[in-house]
């Protein structure tokens, strides 16, 4: 084993830390959502299945090997417990992504109804996110703790930090736990501004000369994932390249006046049906 025993002792507290604060969040309930850092080349840091993330100890923890097997010594206390059963998915990020050193997957609640009802989080609306984040991109849905999880995200995750897997939660990857939370936060965030923006008539996504701008200081941060990145952004947002090459695609920077009316219908009548409800028990 190539990485150290400090290494092995921060990435455990850390592990801990993000999953007492997904709990806090709301993000997580039960013994939902998994965790796991990148040791070596060789090694991950996992959560086990059917603990609360919320309430688990350090000892609890596992090391498996890029097989999904267990690699490491058995202790008192996780001598019966499994890796967590997303683990597919966590070693399919781990696989084509060697930049990335931790995951973290849950299921933050206003992004899963969002992905429920079909409302893309993928546009260009708040200067953070884009420049933060990037596009969020949705999968489609996949059965949870299959292997179809692992095929939904494989090529979503080469160029995207942040998925919304539908019906099913968010997926975040990043230099540590830490940081990949972060990005879970921020996803929840545009989710909710997401929603009331719906709520009070829809909104309209930011013009691509300012998203030009956003996308050159993502470049100068570091977090640009190059050209297919810009190409999606073209397509989406109308922006041209950050290094100046203009759209490969011809598009229109103007969003057509239909466009989110069906989800804007959606949001509409589900809100009339709360506060319908909410009447009716007064």
């Amino acid at each position: 084993m190539s990485y150290s025993a400090a290494q092995e002792a921060a990435a455990r507290t850390e592990i801990i830390r993000v999953g007492q604060l997904l709990y806090q969040k709301e993000y997580i309930v039960s013994n939902d959502g998994n965790i796991s850092v990148r040791l070596d080349e060789n090694h991950i840091l996992c959560t086990p299945s059917g603990l609360c993330k919320g309430m688990m100890r350090q000892e609890e923890l596992l090391i498996i090997d890029m097989d999904g097997n267990r690699a490491d010594t058995p202790n008192a206390i996780n001598r019966n417990l499994r890796p967590t059963s997303e683990m597919a998915m966590h070693l399919e990020v781990y696989k084509n992504r060697p930049d990335v050193t931790a995951v973290v997957h849950c299921h933050p609640p206003t992004a899963v109804a969002l992905s429920i009802a079909n409302v893309s989080l993928t546009d260009c609306m708040l200067p953070e996110v884009i420049v933060t984040l990037g596009l969020i991109k949705m999968t489609p849905y996949s059965t949870p703790s299959s292997e179809e999880n692992a095929v939904a995200i494989r090529e979503a995750i080469k160029d995207h930090d942040a998925i919304l897997l539908q019906r099913h939660g968010t997926l975040a990857v990043a230099n540590s736990p830490m940081q990949a939370f972060h990005r879970t936060e921020s996803i929840e965030q545009i989710a909710r501004i997401t929603f009331m923006a719906k709520l009070m008539g829809g909104g309209e996504p930011l013009p691509p000369h300012q998203v030009e701008k956003l996308l050159a200081q993502r470049v100068a941060l570091g977090l640009s994932h190059g050209r297919t990145e810009a190409d999606e952004f073209c397509e989406v947002c109308g922006a041209w390249h950050p290094h100046g090459t203009a759209c490969p695609v011809s598009l229109s920077t103007e969003k057509p006046a239909a466009t989110g009316s069906a989800d804007d219908a959606l949001v509409a009548e589900i809100t009339r049906r709360v506060l319908e409800k909410l009447n009716h028990n007064r």
